[in-house]
Protein backbone atom coordinates (compact mmCIF):
# COMPACT_ATOMS: atom_id res chain seq x y z
CA UNK A 1 0.00 0.00 0.00
CA UNK A 2 2.86 2.40 0.79
CA UNK A 3 4.38 1.87 -2.65
CA UNK A 4 1.01 2.31 -4.34
CA UNK A 5 0.34 5.61 -2.57
CA UNK A 6 3.88 6.81 -3.22
CA UNK A 7 3.61 5.99 -6.93
CA UNK A 8 0.28 7.82 -7.14
CA UNK A 9 1.70 10.98 -5.57
CA UNK A 10 4.87 10.85 -7.68
CA UNK A 11 2.85 10.44 -10.88
CA UNK A 12 0.59 13.36 -9.93
CA UNK A 13 3.49 15.72 -9.18
CA UNK A 14 5.69 14.74 -12.11
CA UNK A 15 2.88 14.71 -14.66
CA UNK A 16 2.05 18.27 -13.66
CA UNK A 17 5.36 19.34 -15.26
CA UNK A 18 5.19 16.93 -18.22
CA UNK A 19 7.34 14.17 -16.70
CA UNK A 20 6.63 10.47 -16.43
CA UNK A 21 7.88 10.21 -12.85
CA UNK A 22 10.64 7.60 -13.20
CA UNK A 23 13.06 9.35 -10.86
CA UNK A 24 10.25 9.61 -8.29
CA UNK A 25 9.43 5.91 -8.62
CA UNK A 26 13.11 5.06 -8.26
CA UNK A 27 13.29 7.23 -5.14
CA UNK A 28 10.32 5.48 -3.57
CA UNK A 29 11.64 2.02 -4.43
CA UNK A 30 15.06 2.97 -3.04
CA UNK A 31 13.49 4.14 0.20
CA UNK A 32 11.69 0.82 0.73
CA UNK A 33 14.78 -1.20 -0.18
CA UNK A 34 13.62 -2.81 -3.45
CA UNK A 35 16.31 -4.77 -5.30
CA UNK A 36 18.04 -2.72 -8.06
CA UNK A 37 17.26 -5.43 -10.64
CA UNK A 38 13.52 -4.87 -10.11
CA UNK A 39 13.65 -1.08 -9.99
CA UNK A 40 14.59 -0.38 -13.60
CA UNK A 41 11.76 -2.28 -15.38
CA UNK A 42 9.12 -1.05 -12.94
CA UNK A 43 10.21 2.58 -13.38
CA UNK A 44 10.29 2.35 -17.17
CA UNK A 45 6.88 0.72 -17.59
CA UNK A 46 5.22 3.12 -15.15
CA UNK A 47 6.94 5.94 -17.02
CA UNK A 48 5.32 4.82 -20.26
CA UNK A 49 1.87 4.72 -18.66
CA UNK A 50 2.10 8.27 -17.33
CA UNK A 51 3.85 9.68 -20.40
CA UNK A 52 1.08 8.48 -22.72
CA UNK A 53 -1.40 10.38 -20.57
CA UNK A 54 0.83 13.47 -20.49
CA UNK A 55 1.34 13.53 -24.25
CA UNK A 56 -2.41 13.35 -24.77
CA UNK A 57 -3.16 16.10 -22.23
CA UNK A 58 -0.63 18.56 -23.66
CA UNK A 59 -1.65 17.76 -27.23
CA UNK A 60 -5.14 19.02 -26.43
CA UNK A 61 -3.67 22.37 -25.34
CA UNK A 62 -1.70 22.77 -28.59
CA UNK A 63 1.67 23.04 -26.82
CA UNK A 64 3.62 20.43 -28.79
CA UNK A 65 6.29 22.04 -30.98
CA UNK A 66 7.88 19.64 -33.45
CA UNK A 67 10.86 21.85 -34.32
CA UNK A 68 11.86 22.03 -30.65
CA UNK A 69 11.39 18.30 -30.10
CA UNK A 70 12.77 16.40 -33.06
CA UNK A 71 16.54 17.07 -32.71
CA UNK A 72 16.50 15.87 -29.10
CA UNK A 73 14.31 12.91 -29.95
CA UNK A 74 16.40 11.82 -32.92
CA UNK A 75 19.58 11.98 -30.87
CA UNK A 76 18.15 10.30 -27.79
CA UNK A 77 16.07 7.32 -28.97
CA UNK A 78 18.88 5.10 -30.35
CA UNK A 79 21.08 5.79 -27.33
CA UNK A 80 18.22 5.04 -24.93
CA UNK A 81 17.83 1.70 -26.71
CA UNK A 82 21.57 1.09 -26.42
CA UNK A 83 21.69 2.10 -22.76
CA UNK A 84 18.69 -0.05 -21.94
CA UNK A 85 20.50 -3.15 -23.19
CA UNK A 86 23.80 -2.50 -21.43
CA UNK A 87 24.39 -4.43 -18.20
CA UNK A 88 24.94 -2.15 -15.23
CA UNK A 89 26.55 -3.63 -12.08
CA UNK A 90 24.36 -3.10 -8.98
CA UNK A 91 26.85 -0.73 -7.35
CA UNK A 92 27.23 1.36 -10.51
CA UNK A 93 23.45 1.40 -10.92
CA UNK A 94 23.02 2.72 -7.37
CA UNK A 95 25.59 5.46 -7.99
CA UNK A 96 23.99 6.49 -11.30
CA UNK A 97 20.50 6.54 -9.84
CA UNK A 98 21.72 8.34 -6.71
CA UNK A 99 23.27 11.11 -8.80
CA UNK A 100 20.14 11.27 -10.97
CA UNK A 101 17.90 11.65 -7.93
CA UNK A 102 20.15 14.35 -6.48
CA UNK A 103 20.03 16.32 -9.73
CA UNK A 104 16.28 15.83 -9.82
CA UNK A 105 16.01 17.34 -6.34
CA UNK A 106 18.04 20.36 -7.44
CA UNK A 107 15.88 20.71 -10.53
CA UNK A 108 12.75 20.88 -8.40
CA UNK A 109 14.22 23.35 -5.93
CA UNK A 110 15.77 25.72 -8.48
CA UNK A 111 13.19 26.73 -11.05
CA UNK A 112 14.75 28.92 -13.76
CA UNK A 113 13.05 32.22 -14.45
CA UNK A 114 11.62 32.87 -17.86
CA UNK A 115 13.28 35.57 -19.94
CA UNK A 116 11.48 38.38 -21.71
CA UNK A 117 12.34 37.07 -25.18
CA UNK A 118 10.09 34.47 -26.84
CA UNK A 119 11.47 30.91 -27.12
CA UNK A 120 13.70 30.16 -30.10
CA UNK A 121 14.25 26.71 -31.63
CA UNK A 122 17.43 24.90 -30.55
CA UNK A 123 20.29 24.47 -33.05
CA UNK A 124 19.98 21.03 -34.62
CA UNK A 125 23.53 19.99 -33.67
CA UNK A 126 22.91 20.96 -30.03
CA UNK A 127 19.65 19.02 -29.89
CA UNK A 128 21.23 15.90 -31.39
CA UNK A 129 24.24 16.00 -29.07
CA UNK A 130 22.37 16.76 -25.88
CA UNK A 131 19.65 14.29 -26.81
CA UNK A 132 22.19 11.49 -27.32
CA UNK A 133 23.78 12.09 -23.91
CA UNK A 134 20.43 12.22 -22.13
CA UNK A 135 19.16 9.16 -24.01
CA UNK A 136 22.13 7.03 -22.97
CA UNK A 137 21.76 8.02 -19.32
CA UNK A 138 18.01 7.42 -19.49
CA UNK A 139 18.51 3.90 -20.86
CA UNK A 140 21.15 3.02 -18.27
CA UNK A 141 19.10 4.19 -15.28
CA UNK A 142 15.56 3.29 -16.33
CA UNK A 143 14.26 6.84 -16.70
CA UNK A 144 12.93 8.94 -19.56
CA UNK A 145 15.46 11.77 -19.29
CA UNK A 146 12.94 14.55 -18.81
CA UNK A 147 14.54 15.63 -15.54
CA UNK A 148 17.52 16.75 -17.66
CA UNK A 149 15.76 17.94 -20.81
CA UNK A 150 13.33 20.33 -19.13
CA UNK A 151 15.95 22.53 -17.41
CA UNK A 152 18.07 22.55 -20.59
CA UNK A 153 15.13 23.85 -22.61
CA UNK A 154 14.30 26.50 -20.03
CA UNK A 155 17.81 27.74 -19.27
CA UNK A 156 18.76 27.92 -22.95
CA UNK A 157 15.60 29.82 -23.85
CA UNK A 158 14.43 27.12 -26.27
CA UNK A 159 11.00 26.75 -24.65
CA UNK A 160 8.74 28.38 -22.10
CA UNK A 161 7.44 26.34 -19.16
CA UNK A 162 4.42 24.89 -20.92
CA UNK A 163 6.23 24.06 -24.16
CA UNK A 164 9.05 22.48 -22.15
CA UNK A 165 6.53 20.27 -20.34
CA UNK A 166 4.86 19.22 -23.58
CA UNK A 167 8.21 18.53 -25.27
CA UNK A 168 9.47 16.54 -22.29
CA UNK A 169 6.34 14.38 -22.25
CA UNK A 170 6.93 13.13 -25.81
CA UNK A 171 10.68 12.82 -25.24
CA UNK A 172 10.18 10.73 -22.09
CA UNK A 173 7.65 8.45 -23.77
CA UNK A 174 9.97 7.73 -26.70
CA UNK A 175 13.01 7.15 -24.48
CA UNK A 176 11.11 4.90 -22.09
CA UNK A 177 9.86 2.72 -24.94
CA UNK A 178 13.34 2.59 -26.48
CA UNK A 179 14.87 1.67 -23.12
CA UNK A 180 12.29 -1.08 -22.61
CA UNK A 181 12.94 -2.53 -26.05
CA UNK A 182 16.68 -2.47 -25.50
CA UNK A 183 16.47 -4.24 -22.15
CA UNK A 184 13.48 -6.51 -22.73
CA UNK A 185 15.58 -9.69 -22.98
CA UNK A 186 17.22 -9.19 -19.59
CA UNK A 187 14.35 -7.80 -17.52
CA UNK A 188 13.00 -9.94 -14.68
CA UNK A 189 9.26 -10.53 -14.35
CA UNK A 190 7.35 -7.56 -12.98
CA UNK A 191 6.17 -7.86 -9.34
CA UNK A 192 2.70 -9.27 -8.73
CA UNK A 193 1.49 -5.89 -7.42
CA UNK A 194 2.42 -4.14 -10.65
CA UNK A 195 -1.16 -3.88 -12.08
CA UNK A 196 -2.21 -1.98 -8.95
CA UNK A 197 0.80 0.33 -9.29
CA UNK A 198 0.00 0.94 -12.95
CA UNK A 199 -3.57 1.89 -12.05
CA UNK A 200 -2.32 4.23 -9.33
CA UNK A 201 0.05 6.09 -11.66
CA UNK A 202 -2.58 6.26 -14.39
CA UNK A 203 -4.98 8.02 -12.03
CA UNK A 204 -2.27 10.23 -10.54
CA UNK A 205 -0.76 10.99 -13.93
CA UNK A 206 -4.13 11.89 -15.42
CA UNK A 207 -4.87 14.29 -12.59
CA UNK A 208 -1.38 15.79 -12.66
CA UNK A 209 -1.40 16.30 -16.44
CA UNK A 210 -4.81 17.97 -16.25
CA UNK A 211 -3.62 20.32 -13.51
CA UNK A 212 -0.21 21.01 -15.08
CA UNK A 213 -1.59 21.84 -18.51
CA UNK A 214 -3.52 24.65 -16.82
CA UNK A 215 -0.51 26.02 -14.88
CA UNK A 216 -1.64 25.13 -11.40
CA UNK A 217 1.10 26.31 -9.00
CA UNK A 218 2.57 23.38 -7.07
CA UNK A 219 5.63 25.05 -5.55
CA UNK A 220 5.20 23.65 -2.04
CA UNK A 221 4.57 20.13 -3.32
CA UNK A 222 7.56 20.35 -5.66
CA UNK A 223 9.78 21.30 -2.71
CA UNK A 224 8.45 18.40 -0.66
CA UNK A 225 9.16 16.04 -3.54
CA UNK A 226 12.67 17.50 -3.79
CA UNK A 227 13.27 16.55 -0.15
CA UNK A 228 12.14 12.97 -0.84
CA UNK A 229 14.43 12.76 -3.86
CA UNK A 230 17.36 14.10 -1.86
CA UNK A 231 16.84 11.53 0.91
CA UNK A 232 16.58 8.71 -1.61
CA UNK A 233 19.70 9.99 -3.38
CA UNK A 234 21.69 9.82 -0.16
CA UNK A 235 20.31 6.34 0.54
CA UNK A 236 21.46 5.10 -2.87
CA UNK A 237 24.88 6.75 -2.67
CA UNK A 238 25.68 5.94 0.96
CA UNK A 239 23.61 2.83 1.64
Amino acid sequence: MLLTLGFFLAALLYASVGHGGASGYLAIMALVGMAPAEMKPVALVLNVVVSVIGVSAYARTGQHHWRTLWPFLLGAAPFAFLGGGLPVPPHAFKVLVGVLLGLGALRLLVAPKQGAEPPRPPPVWAGLTIGAAIGLLAGLTGTGGGIFLTPVLLFAGWADARRAAATSAVFILANSIAGLLGASRTFPALPSDFPLWALAVAVGGGLGAWLGSRRLPLLALRRLLAVVLAIASLKMLLG
